[in-house]
């Protein structure tokens, strides 16, 4: 499901893992969220619920990208530290380059691994990354590009793919 930035994401997912635990089903659900919709009230208090229950079988992966909206996070609400908030709130906690696939890789199968809590696995990433008009530019998380932007912007991505 989309649940958008009201940080309504995590306690559906908690739901879900806790609904699969009752019932004896064998899934693992996973949530993505932002780490401005961690601002939230309501993603922490599901984030307190989730040990409550022992879900192991939920991982929530935390897009770090230290920008929202309309600004830098820590401008908005700082929320450092952050991963040690989630270890504070019984959540096994493994941070990673998100933009490095076998580290999320990794991450995710040690989550699966991981038993009697949840997981959070806080991926610190760069907004935009690879698109040099775009990298670190909070303007572009409600802009699209139009086509020159978007011409330039692909060819930026496909000559990094090549490296």
């Amino acid at each position: 499901m989309s649940s958008g930035s009201l940080g309504q994401g995590l306690s559906t997912g908690v739901g879900m893992a806790l609904g699969a635990k009752i019932k004896k089903r064998h899934f693992h659900t996973y949530v993505i969220i932002g780490d401005g919709e961690s601002q939230e009230g309501q993603v922490w208090e599901a984030a307190l619920v989730a040990p409550r229950f022992g879900l192991d079988n939920l991982t929530v992966i935390v897009d770090k990208n230290r920008l929202q909206l309309v600004d830098l996070t820590d401008n908005v609400i700082p929320m450092e530290p952050f991963a040690d908030k989630w270890r504070a709130f019984n959540w096994h906690v493994v941070e990673v380059d998100g933009h490095n696939v076998p580290q999320l890789l990794s991450a995710l199968a040690e989550a699966k691994q991981t038993k009697g809590r949840p997981t959070a696995i806080v991926a610190h990433t760069v907004k935009g990354k690879g698109v040099s008009f775009m990298e670190e530019q909070v303007c572009w998380h409600s802009r699209a590009p139009n086509e020159s932007e978007y011409t330039l912007a692909m060819k930026e991505l496909e000559l990094a793919c090549k490296l």
